[in-house]
């Protein structure tokens, strides 16, 4: 018998009320707590499950073997995570971020839609086919608690692990629009950097050394203007090396896609160029960006006339399929360090890095995956790149290992955002489609 849509809510609502911010260490043991839940409920389905730490914060691993002739079944390997953004500022959130509340046809918490309903789907549709003894596949799970944080230890796990899978459900994503389903095929991989610019040894008097002395904010300014985008949208020719451009089929398919217009607007951004809105597709989804995630430095709030001495900024790197972190990065830092001006004094941190990826359309869990939707959400999935990251999907990918990256969130689920949320009938009907994707995938060869 399958689940009623009240004991699906009270399942999920056991693990939103875990607060698994992976990047607040006060949080650690909670993180710990989430991959312990998982582990529980692999086990719950009658596997095996446990906790592998490579040094970041604890994967909850495990498998759950076929029904039946286990030996010669396909292999699925299940990936998402179950560590969240922090909730701040609370004071934006209607009801409390960790307590799943549901109202006027949504589920509001941190985690909501990004990871955790998604991670419970698979391990409710799995949990109950190894049940009733009809799960066609050994079904594999590797989740990860350090997503939101951009740890490696998901993807050294993948590079240890000798046995790998047939394929791959990468759960972690949504819909472009309400029952227009989505299969990411491309992802753009992300380099994250940390820069300060020292530029003496104290801060100065602006009356006595103003128009003399470096200016630690004027000197970063500098250094940032080097790497970001031109009037025409695009980074310097050095960033862009190895870009893989979209084929004609792919644009031809973008310009059927919802207008970037009414996105641009539903999220209240201001198009950076007049060509920004006509290009969305191709710059966030084909093309690397850099943005500048936070300056600091001087005193912004207080009236004090001085030369900051230092100044720092976060800087992320969006990569394209097709380039390679180890030659992009270091074009950055040479681009960095070449506009930084002379004595000013430039210290370059990497924090962070992962691949982008690209999945062949013509997977044969690809076009499972398409079927399925067809049948139980009733469209058959657009097949689109994303500008976001998810390291593991590279590599997979890199070990031939066809990944199908597809979620339930909708652009107004306010993934990051104070009171993110999923619609209600989701949770239910992302449970019964991914039960039937694993159904399916017992035809995989």
């Amino acid at each position: 018998m399958s689940p009623t849509h009240e004991s699906l809510v009270a399942g999920l609502s056991e693990l939103v009320a875990i607060p698994s911010v992976s990047a607040d260490d006060a949080h650690r043991d909670d993180v710990a707590a989430a991959a312990e839940w998982v582990c529980d409920r692999i086990r719950a389905a009658g596997g095996g499950a446990g906790l592998v730490d490579l040094g970041g914060k604890p994967l909850a691993v495990g498998e759950v073997r076929a029904s039946s002739g286990a030996d010669s079944a396909p292999t699925v390997l299940c990936y998402a995570h179950f560590d969240v953004q922090p909730p701040d500022p609370l004071d934006l959130w209607d009801t409390a971020p960790f307590g799943l509340t549901e109202r006027d046809g949504w589920l509001y918490a941190r985690g909501v839609a990004d990871d955790k309903s998604h991670l419970f789907m698979m391990l409710e549709a799995v949990g109950e086919l190894a049940a009733a003894g009809e799960l066609p596949v050994n079904v594999r799970f590797a989740c990860d608690g350090e997503e939101e944080t951009g740890g490696h230890s998901i993807v050294d796990w993948l590079d240890r692990d000798a046995r790998g899978a047939g394929a791959a459900i990468v759960l972690d994503g949504g819909m472009l629009r309400r029952d227009l389903p989505a299969l990411v095929i491309g992802l753009r991989g992300v380099c994250y950097f940390h820069l300060t610019v020292r530029t003496g040894t104290r801060d100065l008097h602006s009356g006595m050394y103003g128009g003399v002395a470096l200016n630690a904010l004027h000197a970063l300014n500098r250094v940032l203007s080097a790497v970001v985008a031109g009037p025409d949208g695009r980074l310097p020719e050095r960033l862009r090396a190895g870009v893989a451009p979209p084929t004609e089929a792919e644009l031809a398919s973008w310009a059927m896609l919802p207008d970037p217009a009414e996105e641009m607007a539903d999220q209240g951004a201001t198009p950076m160029d007049p060509h920004a809105v006509a290009e969305f597709y191709v710059r966030t989804w084909a093309e690397p960006s850099v943005d500048v995630n936070g300056i600091e430095g001087g005193s912004p709030r207080l009236q004090k006339t001085v030369l900051p001495v230092e100044a720092t900024a976060n800087l992320s790197l969006r990569l394209a399929p097709g380039q390679q972190s180890g030659v992009v990065a270091p074009e950055l830092e040479r681009l960095l360090r070449e506009a930084a001006p002379e004595g000013a004094e430039l210290d370059l941190q990497l924090w962070s890095t992962g691949e982008p990826a690209f999945v062949s359309p013509d997977a044969a869990a690809i076009t499972i995956t398409q079927d399925v939707f067809e049948d139980v959400v009733g469209t058959r999935p657009v097949l689109i790149r994303t500008g976001g990251s998810i390291p593991i999907v590279a590599a997979l990918t890199a070990r031939g290992i066809p990944a199908v990256v597809t979620g339930f969130a909708l652009n107004e689920s306010n993934v990051h955002s104070p009171n993110e949320r999923i619609p209600s009938e989701y949770l239910e009907l992302g449970y019964r489609t991914v039960r039937e994707l694993f159904r399916r995938l017992g035809e995989l060869a």
